[in-house]
This record gives structure tokens, sequence and C-alpha cells, in this order.
């Protein structure tokens, strides 16, 4: 027999989401601000020879080529990057920041403390987060610019123009992780996700036709464009499949008795553990940090010892090195996040003081224990999974070489993996926004029956 919020999922229709007044204010909001976002990216930075650095992307220089700098960090900021807008480094700086601080709030003794300190904890770590974001963003920013005087595509180049470049990226990334902020409040699903997912799909039409054309002008094989195509849907249903595969743990409460002889509890339900539960963190994570040596790799290119140039060799887009690297931290910070996302000694205490329990398993200790082992289980699998998803594509472009950068963005892992898991939570919001609308519906109903009765 289905359950009370199954029934009400069923009853889920135009209908509902016609009366669900609140949830159409919130998704008007979130387009809104999307669309600010969109228009953010068509102004460009001042002081940028555009012909130039327009012809350095068409053409695939070395600046921008199948897979540099740029031309990686245009995947997520919706072609801001190719256009040389304000909003180019998008929220990559703030996702990064926001991951750090993650991280130190387990290890650092002032930042725990102001973890359990409540709502007003939380608001100095945000503002530490903050902080930290203008400095990551101000010292890609730097580098953008340091790259793009190198190349000659600058007007004017020499502290000025690094001046102005750096203020108006640093002011970009800022004013996009308000906006974050405000959808997230304000709007549907979480906005910084959703401002990569908005960039993502706003390039997808261009890659269509980019492999469309390369394919009628024979540039691109028919059996090359199939096999973009095949790999690109094969990711899409492995991605769907293990973004919504659990492990459901059995939990049981006891009965007792309450006031007035009546026996309360004995039912049973299940605790879900999602295969993948760092999400689209560890990869974005690990490309930010394979970012920092191209980014320092453009102050010191010219004059950069041999060995130095060497490891920028080895670790650059593309190469064994990079691929490897990029497998490991992925890896890496998939076991480093999840416990961050999912504490068992913190589960199996609101377990035992809700008077839950595993069958088979002592409560406390013993019950965190063996979360923890079934977590790191899941975990190696959902680590391997994701790192096979980002790297498997990464390799296929790199060995190839004749996939250009517009086509390749079909095959992304990443991209892919951001665009299925941002989808499905937020359409997991929506149908939480109306199964909460028909309860209150429900709720109103029955308290003006009770109203007539009387």
């Amino acid at each position: 027999m289905a359950s009370a919020s199954e029934q009400l999922a069923q009853n889920m229709n135009f209908g509902t989401f016609a009366k669900a007044k609140e949830l159409q204010k919130r998704l008007l909001f979130t387009m809104m601000i999307l669309i600010v976002y969109r228009i953010g990216t068509f102004i460009p930075v001042p002081g940028v020879d555009m012909e130039a650095y327009q012809q350095m992307f068409t053409t695939g220089g070395q600046a921008g080529g199948g897979g540099g700098l740029l031309s990686r960090l245009n995947m997520f900021a919706g072609g801001a990057v190719e256009r040389m807008a304000i909003f180019a480094l998008n929220v990559m700086p703030y996702i990064t920041a926001s991951i750090i601080m993650t991280l130190m709030k387990g290890s650092i003794p002032t930042l725990v403390a102001l973890d359990k300190d409540g709502e007003q904890g939380r608001k100095q770590i945000n503002q530490y987060t903050r902080y930290l974001t203008v400095f990551l963003a101000a010292f890609q920013a730097y580098g953008i610019a340091r790259l793009l005087e190198s190349q000659g595509f600058v007007y004017n180049p020499g502290p000025f123009f690094e001046a102005t470049a750096v203020i108006t990226l640093v002011g970009g990334t800022m004013f996009l992780m308000w906006l974050g902020e405000q959808v997230t409040a304000r709007g549907i699903g979480n906005g910084v996700s959703l401002i990569i997912l908005a960039g993502i799909i706003a390039e997808l039409p261009k890659a269509i036709f980019q492999v469309l054309n390369l394919t009628a002008g024979g540039t691109l094989s028919d059996g090359l464009m199939f096999m973009v195509l095949a790999m690109g849907m094969a990711l899409i249903v492995l991605i769907v499949f293990v973004e919504r595969a659990q492990r459901r743990l059995l939990v049981q409460y006891p009965k007792r008795q309450v006031a007035g002889g009546k026996m309360f509890g004995g039912d049973s339900s299940f605790l879900p553990l999602k295969l993948n539960a760092a999400g689209v963190i560890p990869p974005i994570f690990a490309s930010s940090i394979l970012l920092l040596p191209a980014t320092a790799g453009s102050f010191i290119a010219e004059d950069a010892p041999s060995w130095v140039r060497t490891i920028l060799t080895q670790t650059g887009y593309g190469s064994s090195g990079y691929l490897m690297l990029y497998a490991v931290l992925v890896i890496f910070f998939c076991f480093f996040y999840v416990p961050y996302v999912f504490k068992p000694e913190d589960t199996a205490d609101n377990l035992r003081k809700h008077g839950g329990f595993l069958p088979g398993i002592r409560p406390g200790a013993r019950t965190a224990e063996y979360l923890s082992y079934v977590l790191n289980r899941l975990t190696f699998i959902g680590a391997l999974y994701v790192a096979f998803v980002v790297v498997l594509p990464e390799m296929v472009i790199a060995r190839t070489g004749s996939i250009p950068p517009g086509v390749a963005m079909l095959i992304g892992g990443m991209s892919l993996l951001i665009i299925v898991s941002v989808t499905l939570d937020t359409v997991a919001q929506v149908q939480s926004h109306l199964v909460a609308h028909q309860y209150e519906g429900l709720i109103k109903k029955s308290r003006m029956g009770r109203r007539r009765k009387k």
C-alpha cells in the first residue's frame, strides 16, 4: 500500500502547480536571477582586444585551445571566458573557498568552536569564506590578466590593466556569489549550482551545432560523431542510475507505553546512504587544484627554470600526468569530503536519542562503527565511479586530438555530472514544495470541516 506522501506525489499535476503560488514566485525569482547572470556573461572586461581574443578562440590558439586554462574555465562560465566577460571566473573561487573552509572546520579548533556555536558561528564562517573567495579570485584574475598580456590580447598592458582586470573579475565573482545566495534563500534549488548549470546548458546548443557543422563539412567523421553521442548518452544513463542509487539500512523503533496505557512506536524505517554522497564537489575541487599550476605558470612562463617548465608540461591539460593526478585527486577528495557530509557518530547518537537501532547492532559506538564500515565501502565504489565518469572522456579527448572544445563538452564527464546531479536535486526540491503545498491544502480543508460541524 502506498504511503501518504507517495499518494500525494501521484496526484501532482499542472493543476497542483497552478495553485502553488509560493512555488511560482520562487521559480520566477530564480529565472530572473539566471537572466541577470546570462546578461553579465556578455559584458566584456575593459582593455581587452576582443578581435584578437576571439580569433584565438576560433583558431584554438595556445591559450585557449582544446583545453588550456581559459577554455577549461569557459566550460563552467557559460562562454564568459570566450567573451572575456566580467563573470569569466564564475563562482569557481567561491566553491573552492567553501570546500576549503568545510575541510578546515574539522581540523582547526577555532573553526570547530564556531561551527558548534549555532547560527552566529555559521555566519562568521560564511564571512571567512567570502574573504577567502576574494583572495582566490584575485589570484586567478591576476593570472588571467598576465596570460592575456603575454599573448598580446591587451591594448595597453601594464599595472593599470592588471588592476582593472582584477577588480572587474573579482567584483563579478562576488556579485555572482551574492546572486547564488539570493537564489538559495528566496528561489528554488542551490543558487551556486544552478548558476554553473545555467552556464553549461547555455553552451550546449552551440556545441550541438558545432558537431553538426563539422560532420556536414567532413571535418568530423560519422564514426567519431557516433562515438561522441553514444558516449554522452551512456554517461548520462550511468550518472542517473548511480546518483539515484542508495543503500537502505533498516532502522527499528521499539514499542513503548505512554500515558493512558496506550502503546506507541514499534515502527521501522530506512536510513538511506547514497552511493555518491560527495556529489560533484570532488571533481570540481580536483579541477580547481589542477588549474593552480597553470595559473602560476602564467606568471613565470618565460623566466621559469627548465625543471619548472617540465613539471608544468607534464601536468598540462591532456597529459598522462594530468589524467593520473585528476583521478587520484577525485578519489582522495571523495574519501576526504564524505565524512563532512555524513557523520556516522552524529547519526548513531541521534538514533540512540530517539530510540532507534539497527537490527543486530548495539546502539552507540558499535552503530557508529558499522555506519563507518558501510560508508567506506560505498565511498570506495562511488569514488571509482566519479573518477571513471570524469577521467574517461578527458582521456578520449586527449588521445583522439581531433575533437574540438565545443564537441568535447558534449562528452565531458564533469559537465554531464553537474547537469544530471543539479537537475535531479532541483526537481526533488520542486516536488517537495508541491507535496508541502498539498499538505497545507489538506490541513486547511480539515479545519474548515471542523468549523462547519461546530
